[in-house]
This record gives C-alpha cells, structure tokens and sequence, in this order.
C-alpha cells in the first residue's frame, strides 16, 4: 500500500472516486464482465505517461523502470490483500486440491 500524506490522498480521492465510477459504467455497457480489465489498464497505463510526460517532458530508462516497479507492487499487494484471502476462503469453501498437500507434506519430510 502507498502510504502517502493525507493531504495527498484528498486530493486525489474525489478524482479516482469519480475515474472509478467512469469505468464502472463503461464496463458495465459490456456484456463481458472482464470487459473493465481493458479499461482498468488502458487508465493506468495512460496516467503514468500523463505523469511522465508533464513531470518530465520525455521518456527515460529510469522512469520506465520505476513505472514497472510501481505496477509490479500494485499487482503484488492487491494479491497479498484481495486475492490470497479470496483463495483461502474458497478453499475453506471447497477444499484444496490434493497435490497441493501432497507437496507441502513432501516438503515438510525433508
């Protein structure tokens, strides 16, 4: 999670308040409900080259790799908190797939 300043998170909360209910509603003129994945990145990856374009007028290796990391924590910390607790609680839900304890348990063997 980006820990920013309060005072940058009120700012910039009504606007993602408002780009979140955008793509809410495009997608929701889809009849794929995947549909928002598209919009979700083509949001995203336009903001960080809006970002880059005005903070810095051009495109370096630096800011690319920074932008890649962003991206990669994002994805690795929405999984951390959205993702593995969805899967724990539908493994509850439906049971764990037997290989899976097949291999914890050969790995606890060793």
């Amino acid at each position: 999670m980006p820990y920013i300043k309060q005072e940058y998170r009120n700012r910039l909360d009504g606007q993602i308040q408002a780009l979140g209910d955008t793509i809410a509603a495009i997608a929701a003129d889809n009849v794929d409900d995947t549909a928002f994945a598209g919009l979700l990145n083509y949001t995203c990856t336009s903001v960080a080259l809006q970002v880059i374009k005005k903070r810095f007028g051009k495109i370096r290796y630096g800011h690319i790799a920074l932008v890649t990391g962003v991206f990669k924590n994002v994805a690795d910390e929405f999984y951390r908190r959205v993702a593995a607790p969805y899967e724990d609680r539908q493994i509850e839900k439906s049971g764990d797939l037997a290989l899976f304890r097949d291999l914890a348990d050969l790995g606890k063997k060793r």
